[in-house]
């Protein structure tokens, strides 16, 4: 029996599973795909830009438009409320619920007088209450308030229907325009936007199928009267917009640079501390190499723990200088003196009188040594407050008051309130010197207090807790 061969096309193997027919028909179907979506290609600019407005357009005016969405009152922290008295500004949250209100009487005023008999019969009051309605739904259904607004038009032109303007009636012309205003203000640029295109259609229309017997057509007016009202009102909206994009790029900004001072200050911490830990770490390494020597035919045993101290004190060190390598700034250099400690505190005074802060000092408390850390710290603590006190209050007085209490140091630096007749002016800040004295605070496990006080001055008190060491532990 001759062998069944599957006609294929040329030049296409056939794999393993997969018949002649199948890739054959597969081809098809990969070009008539390929072939709708070249000409879905040829008409994807101008078909997708009109299938988005009308998408937008579906969205904005006709999906769900008599939604309930009632106009949240105002904020209370704006410029304007600011300015008005105290007993008012609670009630400043209702303002545009008022506005509304006063647009939608002034409506049915209009409304009302605008028929042949004004304000005297049954059909002038009715329009005046159609021309009204459309204005006081806006506070609760925006979208819905549009549309009934152009169905109340035609309604009033029938009701007056002697009237001299079409298609708008003066009570239904202010009623439209009102409208639009309050709706796009409370809604988005884009629904503004068809507001007015489906506000030009109904013009154009009704001038074109029912205005012959009227003698003036206010349709233009409406629609230059409507465009630069809405145009103000996109353009706030824009506005609006940049503003909290500014406010929040601004945040981020400021929480970036928080961040990177925080990140400044502990590095310099870092740096200023080096020599205090290096300095420790040398004489544990010198003491555990010179102790063997001390002793008369030392135990092995003794030898060989001194050796593991001093090779652990040198790793030590080792590994400190590469982690100060990597925080150091590529400009830093390190200082040629050592780090100030509480002893310094007069020369750091003096300094500050001769740059003309009057500042005293009061120690209380018996003057003891304290760690390293705690007296540099506590220097700085003081030199950032003073430095603070130059800046922000150009012609006050100042006092350093450094208490030696039990468990630990206490340090309080205070200024007076800015003279009057001062013609120094403050220097602005931008809170660096608070953020680096709560790192030290925080890196000892201290507290730390700053504010102003009660005669305008302002206080910084710190509290730096200090183990104490008995004898025994000694």
């Amino acid at each position: 029996m001759a062998p069944v061969v599957l006609e294929t096309d040329a030049g296409e193997p056939v794999c393993t599973g997969t018949t002649g027919h199948s890739r054959s028909a597969y081809r098809v179907s990969v070009t008539e795909t390929t072939h709708q979506q070249h000409e879905g290609g040829t008409r994807s600019q101008e078909y997708r830009l009109v299938r988005t407005s009308l998408r937008g357009l579906r969205q904005d005016l006709f999906h769900d438009p008599f939604a309930y969405r009632v106009l949240p009152p105002r904020h209370t922290d704006g410029a304007f409320v600011r300015r008005l008295p105290g007993r008012l500004r609670p009630d400043a949250q209702y303002l545009p619920h008022a506005v509304v209100g006063a647009i939608a009487f002034l409506t049915f005023v209009v409304g009302a007088v605008s028929g042949d008999l004004p304000g005297g019969d049954v059909p002038a009051l009715l329009s005046g209450l159609l021309c009204a309605v459309p204005v006081l739904a806006t506070l609760v259904r925006p979208i819905g308030a549009f549309w009934l607004s152009l169905a109340v038009t035609p309604l009033v032109a029938l009701i007056n229907g002697a009237g001299w303007d079409w298609p708008w009636m003066p009570g239904a012309f202010l009623c439209h325009l009102a409208v639009l205003i309050v709706v796009a203000l409370r809604t988005r640029p884009r629904t503004a936007v068809w507001m007015w295109v489906l506000t030009c259609v109904y013009g154009f229309l009704a001038d074109a199928f029912f205005g012959g017997s009227y003698s003036y057509t206010n349709s233009g007016p409406m629609m230059v009267t409507s465009a630069f009202a809405l145009l103000v009102v996109c353009l706030w909206h824009i506005r609006q917009t940049a503003r909290r994009e500014v406010t929040a790029q601004q945040t981020v900004t400021a929480h970036e640079r928080s961040r990177r001072t925080l990140l400044e200050e502990r590095t310099t911490i870092a740096r200023e501390l080096h020599d205090v830990v290096a300095h420790h770490m040398s004489v544990v390494a010198i003491q555990a190499e010179a102790a063997p020597y001390r002793v008369e035919n030392p135990p092995e045993e003794l030898e060989r723990a001194f050796a593991t101290i001093r090779e652990n004190a040198v790793a030590a060190l080792t590994e400190l200088r590469r982690v100060l390598g990597v925080v150091r700034a590529e400009d830093y250099e390190a200082p040629d003196a050592p780090q100030p400690t509480l002893a310094d505190l007069d020369a750091l005074l003096a300094n500050v009188r001769e740059a003309g802060l009057a500042v005293d000092k009061a120690v209380t408390g018996a003057v003891r040594e304290l760690p390293p850390g705690v007296e540099l710290s506590a220097y700085r603590i003081v030199q950032e407050a003073l430095s603070n006190s130059l800046r922000h209050a150009p012609g006050a007085t100042a006092r350093v008051e450094v208490s030696y209490v039990l468990g630990g140091l206490g340090l309080r630096v205070v200024n007076t309130a800015v003279p009057p007749n001062t013609l120094v002016k403050a220097s602005p800040g931008a809170g660096h010197g608070i953020t680096g004295m709560r790192e030290r605070v925080s890196m000892l496990n201290g507290e730390m207090t700053a504010g102003p006080t009660d005669d305008g001055g302002y206080e910084v008190a710190v509290f730096l807790p200090v183990t104490v060491q008995t004898e025994g532990e000694a």
